[in-house]
């Protein structure tokens, strides 16, 4: 069982934090698209880094291009030394048409496409045959010697697709190196959910279970004091709160029948009673989504969870506590390795 840890923080903290995350023996650390970019973050991780696996989890590919992103992951690639993870997801139309003003259509059809696309991509400058992709939504039939960076001597990264609804999620599956699971899931969605679309796009390619690498990642509320652990409380009922708000996780919900508070919770964020929403989450919904309590207690939770169902597990956790970081990831070691 592989354990990642986040690189949330500014780009100026992103290096030394990335170097303190492999001295206490994370497998891998990962940005995501938020108030920074998820790849430039990335570089400083790797040039401070020698061991740790890197990836972006994710970088939203609708909000680029599959020739931008071939790039970003390739040059990310030859910077870490072949440590990097492509991981992609596709964000929703809000984001997409609104703070993007890119395109938004069958958006599991169009991320399938991205991947063949960046793959075509990175093929030709590996064989130096002609580019040419086209597809239903990319066209990609020009490289020029000047452009090709050539065969990448740590060679291609490998691409993880997040998903929440069945079809992304069977996408990832179908042409996936590995399957990011979206931190709004609870044990009984995995099953009800995730592990059937899984197992739908693993036999549409002809591929099985040990072909496809599944990372969850899970919201955490833990501290090393009382107050450190009500902020981590409150975090996390405003994260579920802030996913449970949106209409494509509405499934989740409804795998344990919590559906009707989803356009409650839609209306007031678009009021803008983000800390209101909170108050929403009980301590049933709270349990359900997230793992609380010492970190004793969380690694055992988080065992109990994830066993036997994915091969990393990333523990999100906001405090940049090196000292909770590191007896977290020691407790959770020895609780995955507990019968």
């Amino acid at each position: 069982m592989k354990v990642d840890a986040s690189l949330m923080f500014d780009p100026q903290r992103n290096g030394p934090m990335a170097a303190e995350l492999e001295q206490l023996g994370f497998d891998g650390a990962y940005t995501f698209e938020g108030p920074h970019d998820a790849f430039m973050a990335l570089a400083a991780a790797a040039t401070a880094t020698r061991r740790i696996e890197l990836m972006t989890s994710v970088a939203i590919a609708f909000a680029r291009n599959p020739m931008n992103i071939a790039y970003l992951a390739n040059d990310l690639q030859y910077l870490a030394g072949g440590r990097f993870i492509l991981g992609l997801g596709s964000q929703i139309r809000a984001h997409i048409e609104r703070r993007f003003s890119m395109p938004w259509s069958r958006p599991a059809a169009r991320m399938r496409e991205a991947v063949k696309a960046i793959r075509s991509i990175w093929s030709s400058w590996d064989t130096g045959d002609r580019l040419d992709f086209t597809g239903e939504f990319y066209t990609h039939t020009l490289m020029a010697p000047t452009f090709n960076p050539g065969p990448n001597p740590h060679g291609r990264p490998p691409i993880y697709l997040a998903g929440v609804g069945p079809l992304m999620t069977e996408v990832a599956a179908e042409v996936g190196d590995g399957y990011f699971l979206h931190p709004f899931n609870s044990a009984d969605s995995f099953d009800a959910l995730s592990r059937p679309a899984l197992d739908r796009g693993l036999a549409r390619a002809g591929r099985s279970r040990e072909d496809l690498v599944v990372s969850a990642q899970v919201i955490v509320a833990t501290g090393a004091d009382e107050q450190a652990y009500d902020t981590a409380l409150f975090s996390a009922r405003s994260q579920i709160g802030f996913y449970a708000s949106t209409p494509a996780y509405r499934p989740v919900l409804e795998v344990h029948g919590w559906q009707d508070l989803q356009p409650e919770l839609m209306a007031m964020s678009k009021a803008g009673k983000w800390v209101e929403m909170a108050g929403l989450i009980d301590d049933e919904m709270l349990n359900t989504f997230a793992v609380t309590g010492s970190v004793t207690e969380v690694a055992q939770k988080l065992a109990s969870r994830c066993r036997g169902k994915v091969n990393r597990v990333s523990p999100i956790i906001y405090q940049q506590d090196t000292a909770l970081l590191g007896g977290l990831l020691t407790a959770v070691r020895a609780a995955f390795q507990e019968e």
